[in-house]
């Protein structure tokens, strides 16, 4: 027993002679003495020019060191500065093993990060060269030397009661691109940080930037914990809260906030969300995530929810220029909601859920993290696009005031001057594409059509675009649609293709442009095929071939009767009566063919069967000028009208009544045909001159037959009895 007490004694001995050499140590050298010595330490190893302006001083008890106005400067140019830092270590803490530090605070931290024009950044140029070979060469010689088996990593233990950081600020300069940021008025605080156990931190700051200008002032609390072996992280109690400034939002101030707790195992790769709430002014976000592996492949559960909000008071609220819409009522309720889920490396929406006012979308959606891929299934019910549009007339009120002045000014035929055209579509981005989309909506209303069932079906892989389907119901028919984009060179080619069936013209048109000039149910097919990257482009090098029929139709707005009666009444060489006409044309059949060629569509076999007439035509309609040129002809096969003068006499029979088509048909489509006045004329100079020939053939024929007359009359009566009967039946028979 009298061995462990003097044991006991000695340690204790050594202890106290250890704490008195400390703090001989501490009164006797002044650490102010040893300047010179660490600023040429740092000079020796590194670029930095250290300065320490203020005093240096330590503690023993608490066992501390204290630094006062420290600058570290590159180039002549500060890098860090510090007004003042205090550290202050538990003496017996150290001497049990077990550190804790009491104090530590830092004040008026500034760091100013650079980058020169060459985009390379001032703190890249802090080592020496040599330094930083010697630097690159350790860590291996440490590993040569070690154990493989030395990877286990101690637990740690130790305490701090108090971190206060406050007054510093970071800046950062790009001279590449001109952009500032300034982080500043940063306050960071936590007591009683013990691993093992949840801990208080507090932090505040105000960040700037001037491209755009945009300046954030936050503040975060919440609790942190980390275990002893620092691979496990928990944050709870998380409650943020910023304000928001600056270009972005018009100069307004929006707030935001963020609350909710969240995991981290880095052993395990994996990390939770839990309850986590996001908002920005009325916008609500609710969240839950589980995340499974830290790689490339990580594998997500759980489910996230937007609630229900107005976009144009989201859009109020934030200083943004608001939305127009011709229904001032819509965008007032948008909403998200979905499970997540799918494998790993692959982000799946389950029960994906849309709703953008009265109308709501389901389905799911994919993306893959490895490649970009995404894939849609999306089903709506009806969608009424048109309310959406901007109002009517504000295109034209939006447009400078001299282009105003010239759609206006009585006898302008220049047109204005067109705006540069660009790039259609963006070429390197579809060519990273990787798209899989399955698209339906029961109902839909645009440009006042009403389509039902329409389907979509988008593919896309490495610049190769299939719209595989593009169809719908549409006016008591239906229409198929598909297009092909092979966008892998810098000259995409298109090839579209598109089949319509029974649709009736009248009320598209109705409801397309407001055009009631067309009736019928129309079938047509096309294929065409282009080339390039710009409209203008494209037009340009269009070809190919769109056949079509109408049936059963008419032409609501232009009484082709009338043209007719009207030729075959000059024919005649009388007038039409004061008959009520009608201002339309019924047709039984109309088909024929465009060729396409460019801006320019050509047809030479328009054919239709109307009551008496069939009509034949040809000609070209320029898309570029919305021009048409069109000869038509109506044949006469029969009577077409109860009108005396348009009787359909022999001369009449076949006769070929000319209609002249000519003008812009953006313009007044509906006045476009008309009786073609000038080849009538023609026309009527060959019925003269064929008139004019019958009747002398039939002068000729009856003076030969009074002629033969005559002579039998004669040569009977000289020669009298039988033989003078024989010799006129002779002679009749001659004659005729």
């Amino acid at each position: 027993m009298k061995a462990v007490r003097y044991l006991l004694i000695a340690i204790v001995g050594l202890v106290l002679l250890a704490v008195a050499a400390v703090v001989v140590a501490l009164a006797v050298l002044d650490p102010n003495d040893y300047k010179p010595q660490i600023e040429q330490v740092v000079a020796k190893h590194t670029n930095l020019v250290l300065t320490l302006d203020g005093d240096l001083s330590w503690s023993f008890i608490p066992l501390g060191l204290e630094l006062n106005d420290v600058e570290a400067t590159l180039d002549d140019a500060r890098l860090v500065k510090v007004d003042q830092l205090i550290a202050e270590v538990n003496l017996w803490s150290l001497i049990t093993m077990a550190p804790q530090v009491a104090t530590f605070v830092v004040d008026g931290l500034d760091v100013r990060l650079t980058v020169d024009k060459a985009g390379k950044g001032n703190w890249t140029r802090i080592m020496r060269e040599p330094a930083e070979e010697a630097a690159s060469e350790a860590p291996a010689t440490a590993d040569t030397e070690q154990p493989a088996t030395e990877d286990r990593q101690d637990p740690l233990s130790f305490n701090i009661e108090s971190v206060q950081i406050s007054n510093a600020q970071v800046h950062y300069d790009d001279s590449s691109t001109g952009q500032s940021v300034t982080l500043d008025k940063v306050s960071i605080s936590a007591s009683d940080i013990t691993l093992g156990a949840d801990f208080p931190l507090q932090i505040g700051f105000h960040f700037a930037t001037t491209q755009p200008e945009f300046r954030v002032d936050g503040d975060i609390s919440a609790r942190l914990a980390a275990n002893e072996t620092l691979d496990e992280f928990a944050l709870t109690d998380l409650d943020g809260r910023f304000d928001m400034t600056g270009e972005p939002f018009g100069g307004q101030t929006a707030q935001a906030s963020i609350s909710g707790s969240a995991r981290a195992n880095l052993s395990s790769e994996t990390a939770t969300l839990t309850d986590f709430n996001a908002s920005l002014a009325d916008l609500q976000l609710t969240a839950n995530l589980e995340v499974a592996g830290f790689g490339d492949q990580p594998a997500l559960t759980g489910n996230l929810n937007i609630a229900s909000f107005s976009l144009k008071k989201l859009l109020a609220d934030l200083g943004m220029p608001a939305i127009e819409t011709d229904d001032p009522n819509v965008l007032e309720q948008i909403a998200v909601s979905t499970d997540i889920g799918g494998p790993a490396g692959t982000v799946a929406l389950t029960n994906l859920s849309i709703t953008v006012d009265d109308t709501r979308f389901t389905g799911d959606a994919r993306y893959g993290l490895g490649n970009g891929a995404i894939g849609l299934t999306l089903q709506g019910d009806a969608l009424n696009a048109d309310r959406y549009l901007p109002p009517a007339g504000e295109a034209d009120e939006a447009a400078p005031p001299e282009a105003k002045e010239a759609a206006t000014s009585p006898g302008t035929t220049t047109d204005p001057a067109p705006a540069s055209e660009t790039d259609l579509l963006p070429l390197e981005t579809l060519r990273t594409l990787v798209l899989d989309i399955d698209l339906g909506l029961r109902n839909l209303q645009v440009s006042n059509l009403t389509i039902n069932d329409l389907k979509a079906l988008i593919r896309a892989n490495a610049g190769l675009i299939q719209v595989e389907e593009f169809s719908g119901k549409l006016y008591d028919g239906g229409f198929d649609t598909n297009l092909t984009l092979d966008a892998r060179t810098d000259s995409p080619q298109w090839h579209i293709g598109a089949r319509m069936s029974d649709v009736q013209t009248q009320p598209l048109l109705t409801d397309l442009a407001d055009l009631d000039m067309l009736a019928g149910g129309a079938n047509l097919q096309a294929d065409i095929q282009s080339a390039g990257n710009r409209i203008s482009v494209l037009r340009n090098n269009a070809s190919g071939e769109m056949a079509f029929n109408l049936d059963k139709g008419e032409f609501t707005r232009m009484n082709l009767t009338r043209m007719a009666c009207q030729g075959i009444a000059l024919v005649n060489t009388e007038s039409l009566g004061d008959d009520n006409w009608g201002p339309s044309t019924p047709f039984n059949d109309m088909k024929g063919t465009f060729r396409i060629d460019g801006n320019t569509l050509t047809n030479t076999d328009l054919v239709a069967a109307l009551i008496g007439m069939r009509l034949e035509g040809d000609g070209t309609v320029d898309l570029a000028a919305s021009t048409l040129d069109y000869k038509a002809g109506l044949h006469i096969v029969g009577e077409i009208h109860r009108d005396p003068a348009c009787r359909v006499s022999e001369g009449v029979q076949n006769l070929i009544i000319p209609i002249e088509c000519r003008g812009n048909f953006a313009e007044d489509p509906a006045g476009l045909c008309s009786f073609d006045g000038s080849r009538f004329r023609d026309i009527l100079k060959d019925v003269a001159r064929n008139r004019a020939k019958a009747k002398a053939e039939e002068e000729i024929d009856r003076a030969k037959a009074k002629a033969s007359e005559k002579l039998t009359e004669k040569l009977g009566e000289k020669l009298g009895g039988e033989d003078g009967d024989k010799v006129k039946d002779a002679l009749k028979g001659l004659f005729r």
